[in-house]
């Protein structure tokens, strides 16, 4: 079933929380923007920007932070770049109360399951093992190849519980 030995995946991850919650900026794996076509120095502005968000992140929301940072790259190319990295593993996607894609950089090929605030945004990463199990029992029993899933956990976090 699902092996619960540390992974490095899980070292890189639990890294980059590390540097998230001490302020240290988080670096994009060496390779990640090749991994979504032609390495240009916009889609690494983009990638860099996400490694560095500390929460998860509208395409438009990031766009206004390279824009004001001094950066020249489109909107289009920010969505085009979340997307595709979306798509090869290097971000992780969720969508908020109002269906807006967000998007958080992904250290590793395996995802992470979150419990995301509805209120501020805030996310926890949580631990998913029973989920990855019931995900391998369920692509068994039905003899599917490549079953990818999709779990969103949100709630309100105890600060906006308080605050509200």
């Amino acid at each position: 079933m699902t092996d619960t030995k540390p992974t490095a995946f899980a070292d890189a991850a639990e890294l980059a929380e590390r540097r998230r919650a001490n302020g240290t900026p988080v670096r994009p794996a060496a390779g990640d923007v090749e991994l979504i076509g032609r390495p240009t120095p916009r889609r690494a502005e983009v990638l860099q920007a996400l490694a560095e968000s500390e929460e998860f992140v509208s395409a438009q929301l990031l766009y206004a932070r390279l824009v004001q940072a001094g950066s020249r790259v489109g909107l289009s190319t920010v969505y085009r770049t979340l997307t595709a990295l979306a798509k090869v593993g290097r971000a992780d996607v969720v969508r908020d109360a109002n269906g807006e894609r967000l998007f958080r950089y992904r250290p590793g090929p395996d995802h992470r399951h979150c419990l995301i605030c509805r209120e501020c945004g805030l996310s926890l990463p949580v631990d998913s093992i029973a989920v990855e199990a019931w995900a391998e029992h369920i692509a068994e029993i039905s003899g599917f190849g490549e079953v990818h899933h999709t779990v969103e956990l949100a709630g309100i976090c105890p600060n906006c519980r308080t605050a509200g």
